[in-house]
């Protein structure tokens, strides 16, 4: 007989809704999670044991497919997969996909091939306009990015509203020529445009968009540019935290400080950014909230694979640092 969730909240004495918070490793009180923890070893609970799953021979693991692991962001995605992961007895194999269309068909494929039991995957936007397209005999939970409406489970922030957050910031500080610079690969960095670009319409100023490769290298090339500029903008949007490394990188070669030669702003709350200068204003995502959101969700739909595609939009917030300080 397989064992459900439900199985495992009668042996916890606790609810089903309860036991997907202990696998998602979100918060509970710790009594709870050590009841639900020991109900789990005592009944031998996997999330794939479903007959359809038994039936279908799919192997006790999930597949992450990221664009770059080397991104902070990644990394503690990457660590709240695994976390939850483990609590289900189950295992996780990465793959990192540089932002390379080839490279995430070649590990979609790897996938099949491994008969895993569900991916959670952040897909470039070429590949995500053809989702809709592909089948998979595994559930599919996308985060950080979205694709096609009403196909697939994902997790995402409110990119537009983070986006719209540091503009009205930038402006309530007094800067008017603000500028953005934009990775040119994903749906996220799409919506953080669309968020700038609205954002700056309302506030009646004149959006400058600029794009790049979303990683340090390419965003400090970029960033150069725009630096050396004789109309050089008052401040400047990162849409990732490679983007802003980038860009203060830039910035330390050309001697330049924020704020007081240009105001710095963007995503990812990582400990250098507190670090650099005066420390860098950023919007905190909810990194680990997103992977264990995602973990649920694919827990959920593992035990009711017919159930509507959900998405869950979590919302960031401001970190605010001396770097978008106005200067006198």
């Amino acid at each position: 007989m397989s064992i459900g969730i439900k199985d495992v909240a009668v042996a916890a004495g606790v609810s089903p809704a309860t036991v997907s918070r202990v696998l998602a490793n979100r918060h509970v009180k710790p009594e709870l999670r050590e009841r639900v923890e020991t109900a789990i070893r005592l009944t031998g609970y996997r999330p794939n044991l479903s007959a359809r799953r038994l039936r279908s021979q799919h192997s006790n693991t999930i597949g992450l497919i990221v664009p770059d692991i080397r991104n902070p962001f990644f990394t503690t995605l990457s660590r709240a997969v695994e976390d939850a992961a483990y609590l289900a007895n189950m295992r996780v194999v990465l793959c990192n996909t540089d932002e390379n269309p080839s490279r995430e068909t070649m590990y979609l494929r790897l996938m099949q091939e491994e008969r895993v039991t569900g991916v959670i995957y952040a897909p470039t936007r070429e590949t995500a306009a053809q989702l809709d397209r592909l089948n998979f005999d595994f559930p599919v939970v996308l985060v950080d990015r979205h694709g096609p409406p009403g196909r697939h489970d994902s997790v995402v922030l409110d990119n537009r509203q983070a986006s719209a957050m540091l503009v009205a910031h930038l402006q309530s500080r007094g800067f008017r020529t603000i500028e953005g610079l934009f990775g040119n690969t994903s749906s996220t960095a799409r919506d953080r445009l669309s968020g700038y670009t609205e954002a700056m319409n309302d506030c009646g100023l004149t959006p400058r968009a600029n794009f790049v490769a979303p990683n340090p290298e390419a965003a400090t090339l970029a960033a150069r540019e725009i630096l050396s500029r004789k109309d050089r903008p008052e401040a400047l949007i990162a849409s990732n935290g490679l983007i802003l490394l980038g860009i203060a990188q830039a910035m330390q070669e050309l001697d330049l400080r924020a704020p007081q030669d240009i105001a710095l702003a963007g995503f990812d709350n990582e400990i250098w950014t507190g670090l650099i200068g005066s420390g860098l204003t950023v919007i905190q995502q909810p990194v680990a909230d997103i992977g264990h959101s995602a973990m649920r969700l694919l827990f959920e739909r593992i035990e009711t694979p017919d159930m509507a595609p959900r998405v869950v939009m979590l919302s960031g917030k401001l970190i605010e640092r001396n770097s978008t300080k106005r200067f006198a």
